[in-house]
């Protein structure tokens, strides 16, 4: 389902891009699902730092012991 939004600009403007023959409609809307994108980046990047601040250094090559401790169980 989509929603209608407006914006105002000056008519000069929207004269232009008739002019050139841009799709400003096209335009918006791609560039908006371009932010979108690029917000939901960087809060995911932020969440992810946040989290590994959160369980510190890990001392070693942990792949490596996981690898031995279940060769030493099998």
């Amino acid at each position: 389902m989509s929603v209608v939004i407006g914006i105002r600009i000056p008519r000069k403007l929207k004269e232009e891009l008739e002019k050139l023959g841009i799709n400003y409609t096209e335009e918006i809307r791609e560039y908006l699902v371009r932010r979108v994108r690029e917000e939901r980046a960087k809060r995911l990047i932020k969440e992810i730092e946040e989290f590994r601040r959160s369980i510190g250094f890990i001392k070693g090559n942990l792949s490596a012991e996981f690898i031995r401790e279940d060769r030493d169980e099998g």
